[in-house]
């Protein structure tokens, strides 16, 4: 196996942080115990803060081994430890580029060096200035991008057009976790590769598209940072449109990442762009309110009193293509809802002429907590006559294979070591994206409604329940 892994240097801008702490460090030791890592790959953790290599292990022992919660023992942590050194950096300062180049450039048998900024945006553009001055930019170089990929189009057109002064754009990796999802990737096979799905997956046959992620969490500590982003920059823009993406695209010409990532663009690109009167008509906004204990966002830590951000948001879109013109596709996602999931649902047409009744059936692909495809299906009930009931069919993806789970972080650290782009968003999609969310941002930014409000644990506003219904549908909650 050893023949097959790349030789790498993962350089982690931003490690003492939070997302690597929690998230990076943790995969990174999961992919290292699984004997996914090239045995000589190195992590080079860099910050501002003024530590030393043996500073830093006593940080991560502390702040970054308490989050895996699987395939630990103290021995393999010991060997992934050997692989980490530290080293304080100043994006502002080059010659603390200089002495990172020089430890780079020291080792002569790295195949890639993968740089992660896990740093606000802002010091994307001094950064990569400053790796490109010393060097760290050159064709086995790969940089991986964090989000928020800016907070409207104007400002990701401006992270876009810093980066690309100094790195091509194939060695760009706009990181997406949802794109490290196993089930969301499994929507492309489930759709291509099986005879039965195709025919029926347009709008001869599919009623209605939802798309929903849900958090149990409000904002917890982070009412400061949340209260300058809202739901639909947090989720809309990025995950649930990477979601979209999967179930409205055409079938790409191969499985190359720019085939694939024509595709999405094409979807994000056939979406109708709202007006005005479409936003007030067609977008519900909202904030969860005091109940069952609980706080509501205005009452929550560093959120001001009158604060209009959303904590929910729900919309009706419409993709402008022969397969779904016509077909509504409801987004939404919310804070303090009643579980946690992340759930994509097609819900087919009754048959014109039933023999059964105006039965319709019902697909759902759930990404978490669990990993499911569950299809509704009308089968006879037991007795006499021919009286139809509703059964529903599931296949847990757990039980398909006995291999090891990787979770979303981990499996795309190991496609940036490998170069693969596939899932991975390119730059034109990403400020398509952002194009098509701005009416709303606009519209919001200029009107004085105040969100509608839900309680907490609740699934969300009336308001948001009236949305469907106004087409004859419901929530996937509200049809069982």
């Amino acid at each position: 196996m050893t023949a097959q892994l790349n030789n790498f240097d993962i350089i982690l801008f931003g490690a003492t942080g939070d997302l690597a702490m929690r998230k990076l460090l943790p995969c990174l030791y999961q992919a290292h115990a699984a004997g996914l890592l090239h045995p000589e790959g190195r992590i080079l953790g860099v910050s501002r803060s003024k530590l030393d290599t043996a500073g830093f292990l006593e940080k991560i022992h502390s702040d970054s081994k308490i989050h895996i919660k699987t395939h630990f023992s103290e021995e393999m942590w010991q060997s992934f430890v050997r692989r980490i050194q530290y080293l304080t950096v100043d994006v502002n300062n080059l010659s603390d580029f200089e002495r990172l180049a020089q430890t780079v450039k020291a080792r002569t048998q790295t195949d890639n060096v993968v740089i992660y900024l896990s740093t606000a945006p802002k010091f994307f553009a001094p950064a990569c200035e400053h790796l490109a001055k010393v060097g760290l930019n050159g064709s086995n170089v790969r940089i991986v991008l964090e989000k928020p990929l800016g907070t409207d189009l104007a400002s990701s057109q401006q992270i876009n057009a810093d980066v690309a002064q100094y790195f091509q754009e194939q060695q760009i990796y706009r990181i997406d976790h949802y794109l490290g999802k196993e089930n969301l990737q499994n929507v492309l096979p489930l759709r291509f590769g099986n005879i039965f799905f195709e025919p029926v997956w347009n709008r001869d046959f599919v009623q209605s598209v939802q798309i929903t992620i849900a958090e149990q969490l409000g904002v917890e500590e982070r009412g400061e940072f949340y209260d300058s982003t809202g739901a639909l920059r947090d989720m809309v823009q990025n995950h649930i449109m990477q979601m979209l993406c999967f179930v409205a695209m055409e079938r790409p010409k191969s499985l190359g990442a720019d085939d694939v990532r024509d595709e999405k663009l094409k979807v994000v690109a056939a979406l109708k762009p709202m007006t005005a009167n479409d936003v007030a008509r067609n977008v519900i906004r909202a904030q969860y309110t005091a109940a069952n204990g609980l706080k509501g966002y205005l009452q929550e830590h560093n959120v001001p009193a009158d604060s209009r951000t959303e904590t929910y948001v729900a919309i009706r879109a419409e993709i402008d293509t022969p397969r779904w013109q016509g077909v509504p596709f409801y987004l939404r996602t919310g804070k303090r809802m009643p579980s946690r999931s992340a759930e994509i649902v097609l819900n087919f047409k009754p048959q014109a002429k039933p023999l059964f009744g105006a039965n319709a059936n019902r697909l759902v692909i759930r990404l978490q907590p669990d990993e499911t495809i569950s299809t509704t299906w009308w089968v006879k009930q037991v007795g006499s006559g021919l009286d139809v009931q509703a059964a529903t069919m599931t296949l847990d993806m757990a039980q398909v294979s006995d291999e090891r789970r990787a979770e979303a972080y981990e499996l795309l650290l190991r496609e940036v070591i490998d170069g693969r782009l596939n899932l991975f968003n390119r730059r034109d999609e990403l400020e398509k994206a952002w194009e098509w969310v701005m009416p709303i941002l606009d519209y919001w930014a200029t009107t004085p409604d105040k969100p509608c409000e839900y309680p907490a644990q609740s699934w969300g506003p009336q308001e948001a329940k009236d949305l469907l219904a106004r087409d004859g549908n419901a929530w996937l909650e509200d049809q069982q």
